[in-house]
C-alpha cells in the first residue's frame, strides 16, 4: 500500500485504487502514525495528539477502539503479522518509509540539497522537483483540526518552502531566469517575509534584463520588513541588492549580458563541458570551433553558467558592422555613458572605455558567433587581454582567431560509434530521445528501434541542431517515416555520395527539409520573424507578422513544436543558423522591406507610448520594457536610417529620454550622424524637435555638431515642446533660461522650470530663493513620480543644507539613482556624499563611501569617474596625515583624467590642489607653487572662476608664507 499526508490523507492499494481511511478520528490517528512510521508512538502521545492535553476520561479506551478499526482497514502485513502492532511502549506502523510521501519527500529533499552543494544543478533540479511533485495540497489538509496537526503542518510547510528555495537556486544556476521571473512573484506574495525568495526573485528579474524591477523588489522587501517586524533587510538580501546595483543596467536587455536562459535540457556534452571548464581554469583565451549547428553556443553557455566570476555574454551574429563590436561589449557590460550632452573633446575611444571598465574586475567574456568579424575580434581580444589581467575570453566561431595565447577546443559532432544495445547510451541517441519525447510524450528508445535512431543520427552527421530538428518531426511522423524521408532527400542532394557532403551542407539540408515540411503560413511566419533582433514578444509578432492574433498564436505553437522557434519568458526567438536560413527565404519572397517597415512602425509606436511614462510613477516598469527591446530598437533605427529617415528621426526622438536615463548615446550616435547626412542641414517641416534631438545624439560622440545643437536649442526656446526632454537638454547645453517664458502646461515641465529657476538663483547668489525653488521642484517631481527629477532636486537641495539635512537628502538621492540603474549618477552622488562626510571630519565614514564609489566607478568605463573617487581617498589620506599614501593616490587619479572634458578638468583641478596641499604640508614651497599654478591654469582653461580664485588664493598664501620665512 501507499500513503500520503502531503495534502488530504490518502491511502492507495498496490494497483492504485483509493482505499477509504474512515472518519476524521481514524484519519487523524493514521496520519500521526504515518508521520512516525516504523517508530513506536506512546499511548499518551497519541491520546493528546487526538484529543488535546486535557483529554476526556475514557480517551485511552476510545483510542483502543480506533486502533482496532484501523487495523482491520489496513489488513495484515503478510508473514510479519499486522501492519499496526502494539508493544509495551505503544503502537508502531510497519510500513516502508518509501511508501509514505512525507518520508520520500524528506529523502529526495536531502539528496537534492547534497547534489546542489556539489554543483550538479541539473541533478538537483530533478530531485527537488520530484520532491515537490509529491505535494497534493496543504499538508494534513483534512485532519488539520486535530490537536497534533497544526504544528506538524507548519513544520512541513516550512520544509516545502525551503525545498522550493533550493529548487529555485538550482534553476537560477541553470539559467532559467525568465521562467522564474514569471513564476516567483506569486510565491513571494504568499511568503512576503522570506528574504531568500525575495533575493532569488531579484536575481531572476536581473538575469531577464529587468534590473529596475529587481531593485523595486528590494524596496518592497525593505518596506514590508520595516512595517511587519521593524527590522532592516538581512545582510544576505542587502548583498543581492548591492550585486544588482554593481552589475550595471539590465544585462539581458542589450545585445549581451549575463548567461542567457536556455529552454531545453543539456544532453550529450558532459566530457566537452569538463574539458572547456578545465581550459578556462588554465587559459585566458579559449576558442570553441566547429561547423554551424554543432553546439558551440550551447556548450559555451553551459560552461559560463558554472563560473563563479562575473560573466558577460555577447552574441555578435546580428552585427554586420565589425566596428560595432567594442560598443556592443560596452552595452553588454553595462558601462553607462554620460547621456546626450556635447562631447566637447570628442568621444572616448570605445576600447579605452572597455579597458577602464574591465580593469581590476574578474570577468569572463563570452563572444558568440564571431566568424564574420573574426579579424576585428582578434584585435580587440589582444588589446583587452593585454590591458586587463583578470579578464578571460571564451570565443565561439567557425574559425580560430589566430592570435598568440589562443587555446582551441574543436567541438566535434556527437559520437556515433557502435550499435546494438550499447547505442542506447550514445549522446546523439539520448538527444534524439529527449527531443522526440518533448513532442510525442511517452516516446522511448529501446532495443527494437535504437538502430533506426542511430541511422537517423548518422545520416545527420551527429550534428545536434540537425538531430533536434529531425526529432521534432516525430510529432507528426513515425520514426520509419523520418528515416525514409531523410534518406530520400540526402541522396538527391549529394547525388549518392553522402560521405563527401560537408557538415555545413548537412545542416542546411536538414534545415531545408524541415522548411519544406512546413505549411505555407508556417513558412511565412518563420521568415517574417527574422526581422526581430533578440526575439519577439507575442504582441509584436502578431502586429508585425500575422494576419490575426489567433492564427499567429497557433502557428507559433507549431513552430515551437517543430524546433524552428524557441519560446520562453514570453518571447519567441530563433537560433542563428535557423534565423539565417529563414531570413534568406524572406528576402527571396520580396516582402522583406514591407515586414521591416511594419517592424519599425510597431517599435516607433511602442517608444511613443512609453515616452511620457518614463517621467511618471511607472518609470521603472517602462524602462524595463524598453530595455527588453533594445535589440529591436537598434534594428529598427538602422533600417529606418536608410529606408525611411523621417521615421528614423521620430524613433530616435521618442527614445531620447530613455537614452538619457540609461546612458546609451554611443550605440545610437552613428545612426544619428547618418540621418543628418541624409536629411541635410535643415529639419523636415514639423520635425524641428526630432531633428534637434538627432543632433544631440550625434553631438554626444562628435563635437562637430556642438554649435548647430546650441543654435537649434535656442530656436526652440519659446515653444511649447512635445518632448519635455528638450528643456533638460537646453539647460545642460546652454545653461539656465534667460527669462521666464510661458508657464508649461504639464506638471513635469512645471517642476523642471522651478528646478531651472533655482539653479539660476543660486548662480546669482540668491540662496534663499534658490532653496524655495528647489523645494517646489522636489514637490512637483514627487507628484509626477519621476525618480530622476526627484534625485536631481534632492542633489541641488543637499548643496544648501546643513550637515544633518545633507546626509538625509543625499541618502535618498543615492537610493533613487540605484533604483534607476544610473551607475554614473550613483558614483557621482557617492563621491559628493563622501566629500560632505570628509568636510564634517568623519574621515572613516568618508573613506568607506569613497571605496564604495570606486566599486561603482569601475562599472562606468570612464577614467575620470574612477579618478574622482580615487581623489577622494587621497583627500582622506592627506587629512589623516598619511602624506606618502595621499601623494600616490593623487598621482594615480591624475593619470585617469587626462581628457579635455569639463568633468575631467574639475577632477584634475581638485587633484592638483590636493597635491599642492601635500607639498605645503611637507614644507616644499616650490612643488606647492608648481601644483597650484597647474590648478589655476586648468580652472582658467574651462572658465571656472570660483576654482581659479581658490587657486590664486592658494598661490598667494604660499608666496606670503615664503616672504615671512625669508
Amino acid at each position: 500500500m501507499r500513503f500520503g499526508v502531503l495534502g488530504a490523507l490518502g491511502v492507495w492499494s498496490a494497483d492504485g485504487e483509493t482505499v477509504a481511511a474512515g472518519g476524521p478520528q481514524l484519519r487523524a490517528l493514521l496520519a500521526m502514525l504515518l508521520l512516525n512510521v516504523g517508530q513506536t508512538v506512546g499511548v499518551r502521545r497519541l491520546v493528546e495528539g487526538l484529543y488535546g492535553p486535557q483529554a476526556p476520561s475514557g480517551a485511552a479506551h476510545a483510542l483502543q477502539s480506533q486502533v482496532s478499526r484501523l487495523r482491520r482497514r489496513l489488513g495484515p502485513a503478510g508473514e510479519t503479522g499486522d501492519l499496526l502492532q502494539f508493544g509495551p511502549a505503544g503502537y508502531r506502523l510497519l510500513v516502508d518509509p518509501s511508501d509514505v510521501d512525507v518520508h520520500r519527500f524528506e529523502r529526495l529533499a536531502g539528496e537534492g540539497r547534497h547534489v546542489l552543494a556539489a554543483g550538479d544543478h541539473g541533478g538537483a533540479a530533478r530531485l527537488l522537483g520530484e520532491a515537490l511533485g509529491l505535494w497534493r495540497g496543504p499538508a494534513l489538509a483534512d485532519v488539520i483540526d486535530a490537536p497534533f496537526a497544526g504544528e506538524q503542518a507548519a513544520r512541513l510547510e516550512e520544509l516545502r518552502v525551503a525545498v522550493l528555495e533550493d529548487l529555485v537556486e538550482a534553476r537560477l544556476a541553470h539559467g532559467e531566469h525568465r521562467d522564474l521571473a514569471a513564476e516567483l512573484p506569486e510565491v513571494v506574495a504568499a511568503h512576503p517575509l522570506r528574504e531568500r525568495l525575495r533575493g532569488q526573485l531579484m536575481r531572476a528579474l536581473y538575469g531577464s534584463g529587468r534590473k529596475a524591477e529587481a531593485l523595486q523588489v528590494f524596496e518592497d522587501a525593505r518596506r514590508t520588513l520595516a512595517e511587519e517586524l521593524g527590522v532592516d533587510p538581512s545582510p544576505e538580501l542587502g548583498g543581492v541588492h548591492m550585486a544588482v546595483l554593481r552589475a550595471g543596467p539590465s544585462p539581458a536587455a542589450a545585445a549581451g549580458g549575463g548567461v542567457p536562459a536556455q529552454f531545453t535540457s543539456f544532453v550529450g556534452r558532459d566530457g566537452d563541458l569538463e574539458r572547456v571548464r578545465a581550459l578556462l581554469g588554465e587559459r585566458r583565451l579559449v576558442t570553441l570551433t566547429g561547423p554551424g549547428g554543432v553546439g558551440k553556443t550551447r556548450l559555451a553557455v553551459e560552461a559560463a553558467g558554472r563560473e563563479q566570476d562575473e560573466v558577460g555574454f555577447v552574441d555578435l551574429a546580428p552585427f554586420a558592422d565589425s566596428a560595432a563590436a567594442p560598443q556592443v561589449l560596452i552595452n553588454a557590460l553595462g558601462l553607462r555613458e554620460a547621456g546626450l550632452v556635447p562631447a566637447l573633446s570628442g568621444p572616448l575611444d570605445p576600447v579605452e572605455r572597455l579597458i577602464a571598465g574591465l580593469a581590476d574586475r574578474r570577468v569572463l567574456l563570452v563572444l558568440d558567433n564571431c566568424e564574420h568579424v573574426v579579424a576585428e575580434v582578434a584585435a580587440l581580444a589582444r588589446r583587452l587581454l593585454a590591458a586587463c589581467r583578470d579578464l578571460r575570453i571564451l570565443i565561439t566561431s567557425r574559425e580560430r582567431l589566430g592570435i598568440t595565447g589562443e587555446t582551441l577546443h574543436p567541438v566535434p559532432p556527437l559520437p556515433l560509434d557502435g550499435g546494438g544495445p550499447e547505442a542506447l547510451g550514445h549522446p546523439a541517441v539520448r538527444l534524439f530521445a529527449d527531443r522526440a519525447a518533448a513532442v510525442r510524450p511517452g516516446f522511448l528508445i529501446d532495443d527494437a528501434n535504437v538502430d533506426a535512431v542511430l541511422r537517423v543520427c548518422r545520416a545527420l552527421d551527429g550534428l545536434p541542431l540537425a538531430i533536434e530538428l529531425a526529432a521534432a518531426r516525430m510529432r507528426s511522423l513515425t520514426l520509419e517515416e523520418v528515416e525514409a524521408r531523410l534518406d530520400d532527400r540526402f541522396q538527391l542532394l549529394s547525388r549518392g555520395d553522402r560521405s563527401a557532403a560537408p557538415r555545413h551542407r548537412t545542416l542546411r539540408s536538414v534545415v531545408g527539409w524541415s522548411w519544406d515540411l512546413l505549411s505555407r503560413p508556417e513558412q511565412a511566419l518563420a521568415a517574417r520573424l527574422t526581422v526581430f533582433s533578440g526575439g519577439a514578444p507575442l504582441h509584436a509578432a502578431v502586429r508585425v507578422c500575422g494576419p490575426s492574433e489567433g492564427e499567429v498564436v497557433e502557428l507559433l505553437a507549431d513552430l515551437v513544436d517543430k524546433s524552428l522557434v524557441e519560446a520562453g519568458g514570453g518571447r519567441y526567438r530563433m537560433l542563428e543558423t535557423l534565423h539565417e536560413f529563414c531570413a534568406e527565404r524572406l528576402a527571396g519572397d520580396g516582402e522583406r522591406e514591407q515586414v521591416r517597415a511594419a517592424h519599425a512602425a510597431y517599435f516607433l509606436e511602442l517608444a511613443r507610448a512609453a515616452e511620457p511614462h518614463l517621467r511618471g510613477p511607472d518609470q521603472l516598469e517602462w524602462l524595463a520594457r524598453l530595455d527588453a527591446e533594445r535589440g529591436n530598437f537598434r534594428a529598427a533605427l538602422h533600417w529606418a536610417a536608410g529606408a525611411d529617415p523621417t521615421l528614423g528621426l521620430r524613433l530616435l526622438a521618442a527614445l531620447s529620454w530613455q537614452g538619457q536615463l540609461r546612458g546609451l548615446p554611443g550605440e545610437r550616435a552613428a545612426v544619428a550622424a547618418g540621418l543628418l547626412m541624409t536629411i541635410g542641414d535643415e529639419p523636415p517641416a514639423g520635425l524641428e524637435e526630432e531633428y534637434t534631438l538627432c543632433l544631440a545624439h550625434a553631438a554626444a560622440a562628435d563635437n562637430v555638431h556642438d554649435r548647430r545643437l546650441r543654435d537649434h536649442l535656442e530656436r526652440l526656446a519659446d515653444r511649447r515642446l512635445r518632448y519635455p526632454f528638450l528643456r533638460v537638454l537646453r539647460f545642460m547645453v546652454n545653461g539656465p533660461c534667460r527669462a521666464d517664458g510661458e508657464v508649461p502646461a504639464d506638471p513635469w515641465s512645471q517642476a523642471f522650470t522651478r528646478l531651472e529657476s533655482g539653479v539660476k538663483s543660486l548662480l546669482g547668489g540668491e540662496r534663499d530663493t534658490a532653496e524655495r525653488a528647489f523645494r517646489a521642484a522636489l514637490e512637483g517631481f514627487r507628484g509626477t513620480g519621476d525618480r530622476w527629477g526627484v534625485l536631481t532636486a534632492l542633489e541641488q537641495m543637499a548643496g544648501l543644507a546643513d550637515e544633518t539635512g545633507f546626509a538625509a537628502l543625499m541618502a535618498e538621492a543615492i537610493d533613487l539613482a540605484g533604483r534607476l540603474g544610473a551607475v554614473e549618477d550613483l558614483t557621482r552622488l557617492l563621491v559628493r556624499n563622501a566629500d560632505g562626510l570628509a568636510d564634517a571630519g568623519r574621515l572613516l565614514a568618508a573613506r568607506a563611501e569613497y571605496e564604495r564609489a570606486i566599486e561603482f566607478a569601475r562599472r562606468t568605463g570612464t577614467p575620470e569617474t574612477q579618478a574622482g573617487a580615487q581623489r577622494g581617498l587621497a583627500d582622506v589620506a592627506r587629512l589623516r596625515g598619511d602624506l606618502p599614501a595621499a601623494r600616490e593616490l593623487y598621482d594615480r587619479a591624475l593619470r585617469g583624467c587626462g581628457r579635455a572634458s569639463i568633468g575631467a578638468a574639475l577632477t584634475r583641478w581638485r587633484i592638483l590642489t590636493g597635491l599642492g596641499q601635500v607639498a605645503e604640508a611637507e614644507q616644499d614651497a616650490g612643488q606647492a607653487r608648481v601644483r597650484y599654478r597647474q590648478a589655476l591654469a586648468t580652472a582658467r582653461a574651462y572658465g571656472d572662476r570660483p576654482a581659479a580664485a581658490a587657486s590664486a588664493e592658494a598661490l598667494a598664501a604660499v608666496a606670503a608664507f615664503n616672504a615671512r620665512g625669508r
